[in-house]
């Protein structure tokens, strides 16, 4: 796969990055990929730096310590750090929006994508369909390109298996992913949103309905698509946990465990790709149907795993 460090060779000019949030360790560890500090070379990515940061008040997911000391790491790898989200209009040509809330993610990206902003929204995009289509729509007025994606769709082994033509079609799949929840972020929201991505890359759009059956150590969802096709995921919360799937093809069947030194850069490339050229590496559409399978999902487990519509 082409990295993209190869385009700074038609002199692309270097794109100013923003990070909006310090409550998750990938502003931390998307910095350091970025900015080339603190991590080996075969984990850097080119086209971009981080130039500002705001790490936000603070917050539920972590305490003010950890992100204390993740704001003297971002600061010693070369980041300005400002005192206000506001600060970063006007100083950065994009953002990556980092905070873990997703219920709040409406009205943090809201002033960027007003003022033109390309925005990576990390998981999870929002927590509800409703906010999700109010993103895509505010967007789509202002003509600005928004991304939102788990580190998980673009692992090799997916990757892989996309770009393979012996298999013949993909029938069906089964994944697997850790799956903590969390008050803010419920149900899948949380961190299954990582298995429902490898589910989305792999079946493409088009769930119609789903079911959940859900005990506090772990949910089974499973998704119908219109075609037919059956896409399933345990999030698993108790026990060994890990990624990994197993594709049902038309010419064979592929197990696969996830190797997930890389997922990080490979997710970056697609980021700073979309900074350079305006263009989503996946339509925000199939962001929104993925909110909605999780909501599904949130409302049959709450039903006692009765079917339920995926509502768009």
């Amino acid at each position: 796969m082409l990295r993209f460090n190869r385009m700074r060779e038609v002199n692309l000019p270097l794109i100013r990055i923003g990070i909006l949030g310090f409550d998750t360790s990938h502003a931390v560890q998307f910095t350091k990929r970025i900015n080339h500090v603190g991590i080996s070379e075969d984990q850097w990515v080119e086209g971009a730096r981080v130039v500002m940061g705001y790490p936000g008040g603070p917050s539920s997911f972590v305490t003010d310590e950890v992100i204390a000391e993740r704001t003297e790491v971002i600061r010693d790898a070369g980041v300005q750090i400002v005192d206000s989200a506001e600060a970063l209009i006007g100083n950065v040509d994009a953002v990556l929006l980092e905070f873990q809330d997703g219920g709040q993610h409406l009205e943090q990206a809201r002033p960027f994508i007003e003022a033109g902003i390309p925005l990576f929204i990390d998981k999870p995009f929002t927590c509800s369909v409703a906010d999700a289509k109010k993103i895509a729509e505010l967007a789509r007025e202002k003509g600005v390109p928004v991304f939102s994606s788990s580190s998980l769709r673009y692992a090799l082994e997916v990757q892989n298996l996309k770009s393979r033509t012996d298999l013949g079609a993909i029938l069906g799949v089964d994944v697997y992913s850790p799956g903590p929840s969390h008050p803010k972020n419920p149900g899948l929201f949380n961190y299954g949103i990582h298995g429902v991505e490898m589910i989305y890359a792999l079946m493409g759009q088009g769930c119609r309905s789903v079911r959940c059956i859900w005990d506090g150590r772990w949910e089974k969802v499973i998704g119908l698509w219109e075609d037919g096709r059956i896409g399933t995921l345990r999030a698993i919360r108790e026990g060994a946990r890990g990624y990994g799937f197993t594709a049902f093809c038309e010419k064979g069947i592929v197990p696969s465990t996830i190797d997930t030194r890389y997922i990080y850069l490979e997710l970056l490339k697609r980021i700073i790709g979309m900074f350079q050229t305006g263009k989503p590496p996946i339509s925000i559409e199939e962001t929104v149907e993925i909110m909605a399978f999780m909501e599904a999902a949130l409302k049959s487990a709450r039903e006692d795993g009765a079917e339920q519509r995926v509502e768009t």
